[in-house]
This record gives structure tokens, C-alpha cells and sequence, in this order.
């Protein structure tokens, strides 16, 4: 009766935690479409304020900007952006391994490599590896457009004063619920932004600038920054919730599939204790009958 008992009480255990990972399912899948439709929306308008950006910057000499120099790449920083919160299977997981690839494949080209954390989770994982310059944590489950202002207004002024070479973003592209990559992305210097496969030049949208382009591309540098960062805050928001909606999905189909089988081998045991006291009275019976 004692293993009756206790497979009772695990059976008792894994339907509450059944009912946890379904709550937290739905919460999560409730966060995912308000996420997703964020990003939906705002995604069409980060894309072709890149491809003015790339075109600006195609049509300026380099050295017009400060934000557009080309130096030697020997300090690099990196902003790499996670969630607050785990529960979310290997999303965490493959934004981090992304990042230490890059960072090592960096160093082992000789740059000194600075990291800013954008998450609790990235933070958590680097604090003691790498050198963090700024952290961002416990912000991204409500925010807006002021969160990526925020950040590139802290790291603009230590490119303008040459305290790094080049700046990278790593973070979640969405795809889908089933698919979400580490994406990285250079930002400073500017010229490749937007432009992942190379357009000929008379294939290239010519665009006409009022006033002019150097006076549009200083006014709007920053506001590029400032686009992509939220555009990259609100697809890793999206995969976040995403992933951990599968998570709990996954966790609660094997909830179910684990009291499927402790219930077997409930109704074992009890068959088999049934079974155990049957043949006690059979035989007592018989030992009765022979006296």
C-alpha cells in the first residue's frame, strides 16, 4: 500500500505541474500576439529606413560623419540581447552561443572585444567572462521606442570618441514559432546596413533628397540607431514569448504523457496487491478446509 501511496502522490504532483506549464502557456501565447504584432508592424518601416540609410550613406564620403568612419577594426563592441526570464527552451541558449563564436573569432584576429548586455540572461552568463561596459536588465517586458533611444544614446558618444572601431548587434530574428536564429548585424560603420546582397548600380533606386543629403544623413544617423535597436528589441521580445509558449506546450503534453504512465503502473500495483490478497484468503481458505 506504501508504493500505492506514492505513485499517487507523483500523480498528484505532475497534474499540478500540469496546470502550471498550461497557465503559463497561455499566458505566454496571450504575450507572443500582442509581441508579434508589434514587430509586424513596425518591421516594414525599419526595413526601408535601412535601405534610405544604406543609400545615403552610399552617396557620402565616408568621412563626412563621424558615425560613417571606416578605422582599423582592433576594438570591438558588441551588444548581444536576451530575455529577462528563462522558461523559454534554447532561445537563451543560442543567442549566447552565437555570441562567444563571434566575440572568439574576433579575438582570435586580435581585436579587444567589449560587450553590452541587453537582458538579464546574457548579463548573468557574461558578467564574469567577458568585460561588460552597460547592461540593460529587467526592461523588456514593457517597453517602447524610449528603451532603444536609450541604448543608442549610450553607445553613439564612445564611437564618436573612438573608445571602439566597429559595434555589432546580436539578437533574435523571428521567423516563425518554430524557427528563430541569432542574427548579428554590423552598425557602426554604417555603409552595410540594408544592403545584404550587392545591387548593381543601375539597378540601385535613386532616390531625390530635400534638403540635402548631408544635412538628412546627419539628422537621421541617430535615428537609425535608434530604429534598428527597437526593431531588434521587439523580434527578440517576440521570440521570447514564442519560445516559451512551445516550451510550456512541450512541458505540458509531457505532463500529460507522464500521468499516462504512472497511472499504468498505478493500476498495476493495485491489480497486483488485489491479485496478492486474493491468493492470501485462497490459500488460508484451503489451510482451513485441510484442519
Amino acid at each position: 500500500m506504501a508504493a500505492l501511496k506514492d505513485i499517487k502522490r507523483k500523480i498528484s504532483a505532475v497534474q499540478k505541474t500540469r496546470q502550471i506549464t498550461k497557465a503559463m502557456n497561455m499566458v505566454a501565447a496571450s504575450k507572443f500576439k500582442s509581441a508579434q504584432m508589434r514587430m509586424e508592424n513596425f518591421r516594414p518601416y525599419a526595413i526601408k529606413f535601412m535601405d534610405v540609410m544604406s543609400s545615403l550613406a552610399l552617396r557620402v564620403d565616408a568621412s563626412s560623419h563621424p558615425l560613417l568612419a571606416v578605422r582599423p577594426a582592433k576594438r570591438i563592441r558588441v551588444i548581444c540581447m536576451t530575455s529577462d526570464r528563462g522558461l523559454c527552451g534554447g532561445f537563451n541558449t543560442n543567442l549566447i552561443k552565437t555570441t562567444e563564436k563571434f566575440i572568439a573569432a574576433k579575438k582570435q584576429d586580435g581585436a579587444e572585444v567589449t560587450l553590452v548586455s541587453v537582458g538579464r540572461k546574457g548579463r548573468d552568463f557574461f558578467r564574469k567572462k567577458e568585460k561588460l561596459v552597460s547592461e540593460w536588465v529587467d526592461q523588456l517586458n514593457r517597453f517602447t521606442m524610449n528603451l532603444g533611444v536609450q541604448i543608442g544614446d549610450a553607445i553613439i558618444p564612445p564611437f564618436l570618441a573612438e573608445e571602439y572601431d566597429e559595434l555589432y548587434l546580436i539578437y533574435n530574428e523571428f521567423r516563425n514559432v518554430s524557427i528563430q536564429r541569432p542574427s548579428v548585424v554590423r552598425l557602426f560603420p554604417l555603409p552595410t546596413i540594408g544592403q545584404q546582397e550587392e545591387v548593381e548600380p543601375e539597378k540601385r533606386l535613386d532616390y531625390i533628397y530635400e534638403p540635402s543629403e548631408e544635412y538628412l544623413l546627419d539628422k537621421m544617423l541617430r535615428m537609425y540607431v535608434h530604429v534598428l535597436l527597437y526593431r531588434a528589441l521587439l523580434e527578440t521580445n517576440a521570440g521570447e514569448n514564442g519560445a516559451r509558449m512551445a516550451a510550456m506546450d512541450n512541458a505540458t503534453k509531457n505532463c500529460e504523457e507522464l500521468i499516462t504512465s504512472l497511472s499504468l503502473k498505478y493500476n498495476k500495483a493495485r491489480q497486483a496487491a488485489i491479485t496478492a490478497e486474493l491468493m492470501d484468503i485462497v490459500g488460508g481458505t484451503e489451510a482451513l478446509s485441510k484442519s
